[in-house]
Order: structure tokens, then sequence, then C-alpha cells
């Protein structure tokens, strides 16, 4: 994955998620939603076959965009852990 920002200011980012699609964003736009900081999260794919995922994040500038981010994705790694441990209690 390549992470290539596109704008930055101090209460937006805008950043590419190349070699990613919506598993990965809509994940992420959920855990932002989580925050009381973030104003806005959201993201498009212009192609689904050729487009690269860019997302927006928006926040009240109390915490800055990049740490809302850092931690949505925190929370989101933790939870996919929590979901394999429980995936290894079954047998397939």
């Amino acid at each position: 994955m390549e992470i290539s920002v596109v704008e930055e200011t101090p209460k937006r980012l805008v950043f590419e998620l190349k070699g990613q699609g919506h598993t990965l964003c809509n994940g992420l736009k959920s855990r932002l939603w989580e925050s009381k900081h973030v104003r806005m999260a959201t993201y498009t794919i212009p192609h689904p076959l050729v487009g690269i995922p860019r997302m927006v994040v928006e926040t009240d500038g109390e915490v800055k965009p990049r740490k809302a981010v850092s931690d949505a994705a925190e929370s989101l790694r933790k939870s996919v852990g929590e979901f394999r441990q429980e995936l290894k209690k079954f047998r397939w």
C-alpha cells in the first residue's frame, strides 16, 4: 500500500490509498466517524477497476487530521486482531 497526501491543512487532510479498495476505506471511515473531533470522513473511488481511493478527513481543529486517521487505523487494527483471535477458536 502506498499513501500519498494530496492536500493538508490544520483541519483537513486528503490522501490516496494506492492498492486498496472499499474494505479498508469503509472500515477506516467508520472508525473516523467515532471520533467526536471528526467533522467529515469520506472517500471516493473514481473507477472500480483502475481508481485509487481518495479519502477526505476534516476535524474541528482540536485534533489534527493525521492524528485522527492514525487513531482510527489503530482502533481498526485492534478490532481485526480481536476478530482473528475469535476465529482461531473455530475449527474450519
